[in-house]
């Protein structure tokens, strides 16, 4: 391998963490480990998810591909993975996500990892945490139910109350793996570590709730929210309140999950050498327009997630240019000296973070597939199962277009965040102009998907992968 600014890189992806949710973007709450990476490392202000599910994003964020792009299915297989291009390279490499189904064998996200586990089956805590797994509102209740208990234990064998009850989000599990292949590393190293705990529902430990709130009563009734939502009650200010508390709690205890992760790479002498890379895979909806979760929209809230990047040795900062996801893998494989894939669609951001150079010009083109309803159930998983919705954003514009009916859409993200003005028709020169580059941008990627081969059955998937899938409310 060449010179190189680092020997090792750890990739941390958040489950739903949009942008708002963490202190460098402005978010509310504190969240001191993100505010410390971000601090010393590269805060990317205007970066963009490529699909507003996990399996509609992931393909570009290891393997800098297009969903559908390769088989007219979502998984990368038919592609080079980041993964595989580091091993081929002698890099060692882990992959530890925290049960999200969307993210295992089924669909070859364990190519080319030496080390790899999805847990999508049972759980360090025997049957209940099986039992909590495919059902992890349950795991809320307990929590809340037995949270004085366990701090009355902990306090009397003198232990702490950082780690929750019940390992819901299995997050203590990935901790486990992540931080023993840390401690066996002796060489280079790609570890990739993906969180579930800001996926709904949102089961924090009762110690972050009390980090965001005060309302100890309220707790109850931030709980009694999942029900009602899960019922498909309707939602007041009052429950939407409850929601926020409980998903910015469930991003704290990722804060803190992260700072342990962080100290074993010290403790194991490998911080000086490894470059941290966090990113959200997607974003999550609080009614911004209508709905709640991550359901088939392309609006900000869903799209514009977090991306920061710690060097050691290279010069911290911001860049207000947008940047997608699929920048990822290069920028990784530039970081530790390797070749990128030449099919990928990213470029690297190796120049960008070293020598401040702006990133590539292009607009980020994020899709998804919507079914005959918005809050159609499962998540469609080819491009046969809905009507494509495609969108293309700068840091100023985001255009939106369904490509079965022809409908558009434009919003001034500058003057109009929130995107509550359509500008479709709007004879404004700017808007005329920033329409037309970005319509472009999105017919040139419909015409690729089209020319995709979809011939081919996509495989059932096995009990485990479907009982946790439900448990995350895809049915």
């Amino acid at each position: 391998m060449t010179d190189t600014p680092v020997s090792n890189v750890l990739l941390v992806t958040v489950d739903s963490l949009r942008a708002d949710a963490i202190e460098p973007y402005g978010g509310e709450y504190a969240t001191p480990t993100l505010a410390a990476l971000a601090d010393r490392g590269t805060v990317f202000e205007n970066a963009f998810a490529h699909g507003n599910w996990t399996p509609m994003s992931f393909p570009s964020i290891l393997a800098s591909r297009p969903v559908f792009a390769d088989t007219g299915r979502i998984g990368v297989d038919g592609t080079t993975t980041l993964a595989e291009r580091l091993r081929s390279a002698g890099v060692a490499t882990g992959g530890f996500n925290a049960a999200n189904g969307f993210l295992t064998e089924h669909w070859g996200y364990d190519d080319g990892f030496d080390d790899f586990d999805a847990f999508v089956g049972g759980g360090a805590d025997g049957r209940a945490g099986e039992f909590v797994a495919a059902h992890p509102t349950w795991g809320a209740w307990l929590q809340l139910v037995t949270s004085p208990f366990r701090r009355a234990g902990s306090f009397l064998r003198g232990g702490s109350d950082e780690q929750p009850f019940t390992d819901a989000s299995r997050m203590l599990d990935v901790e486990h793996e992540a931080t023993s292949f840390l401690e066996e590393a002796d060489g280079p190293f790609f570890l990739w570590v993906h969180y579930m705990d800001a996926h709904t529902p949102y089961v924090p430990a009762p110690r972050y709730l009390r980090e965001v709130t005060d309302r100890r009563v309220g707790k109850a009734r931030m709980l009694v929210a999942h029900v009602r939502t899960g019922l498909g009650w309707s939602v007041g200010d009052g429950t939407l309140a409850d929601l926020r508390t409980l998903y910015q709690a469930a991003v704290r205890q990722v804060d803190a999950s992260l700072d342990r992760l962080l100290a074993s790479l010290d403790t194991a002498g490998l911080a000086d050498d490894t470059a941290v890379v966090v990113a959200g895979d997607h974003g999550e909806e609080f009614m911004d327009h209508g709905h709640l979760a991550h359901y088939p929209k392309l609006y900000d809230e869903l799209v514009h997630v977090p991306l920061l990047v710690d060097v050691p040795g290279l010069p911290a900062g911001r860049v207000p240019e947008h940047v997608g996801l699929d920048a990822i893998p290069p920028t990784v494989c530039d970081l530790l000296g390797v070749d990128p894939a030449p099919e990928w669609a990213g470029e690297s951001l190796l120049p960008t973070l070293r020598d401040g150079v702006a990133p590539p010009d292009e607009p980020v083109v994020t899709v998804t597939v919507r079914g005959e309803d918005v809050t159609q159930q499962p998540i469609p998983r080819s491009l046969d199962e809905g009507e494509l919705l495609v969108s293309a954003r700068d840091a100023d514009w985001l255009y939106i277009r369904n490509t079965e009916t022809g409908a558009e859409e434009l919003y001034d993200r500058r003057s109009d965040p929130e995107q509550r003005t359509d500008l479709a028709t709007a004879d404004d020169p700017s808007a005329v102009a920033a329409r037309e580059r970005l319509r472009e941008a999105v017919l040139d990627h419909v015409t690729t998907l089209d020319a995709v081969d979809r011939d081919a059955p996509a495989a059932g998937v096995d009990e485990d992968i479907e009982t946790r899938l439900e448990a995350l409310g895809y049915r």
